[in-house]
């Protein structure tokens, strides 16, 4: 079994922050979902809040879980937990990360994604078209 890591799409005002990963870190300089590995006695929910908390001083609150990605890299397992969330509070201050970026959804597709959030990206982008096709019928 992987190591369950979460990650947050965080919106707001029609854009979606993206995070990338710094020149020490693995996947180095690719860009990700911002978040981290599940602590024990720590639910998905309460992860992602602290992660977000911990790596860019911002408050957010998990509104919609997107279905798990396994992805193995050469070092590690993942099972990655993505949650679209709403951004509540805080400005961006980056702990760990290189740069970030409030991407348009249309940008998303050019980013060069580590490849555990390229499923997440597609998935992301899907859901965000159920949802506008849902409310124009």
């Amino acid at each position: 079994m992987g190591l369950k890591v979460t990650c947050a799409i965080v919106e707001q005002n029609d854009r979606v922050l993206v995070t990338q990963r710094n020149k020490h870190m693995s996947q180095a300089m690719l860009w990700e979902f911002p978040g981290g590995k599940l602590e024990i006695d720590e639910t998905e929910k309460e992860c992602v809040r602290r992660e977000l908390k911990e790596e860019l001083q911002i408050e957010v609150e998990p509104i919609h879980q997107l279905a798990p990605v396994e992805h193995t890299y050469s070092d590690k397992d993942i099972i990655l937990i993505p949650f679209v969330c709403q951004y509540t509070s805080g400005n961006v201050s980056l702990a760990e990360h290189n740069a970030y970026q409030w991407a348009e959804l249309s940008d998303l597709t050019s980013y060069d994604w580590c490849p555990a959030d390229i499923p997440v990206v597609e998935q992301y982008l899907q859901f965000k078209a159920s949802m506008s096709g849902g409310e124009s019928a």
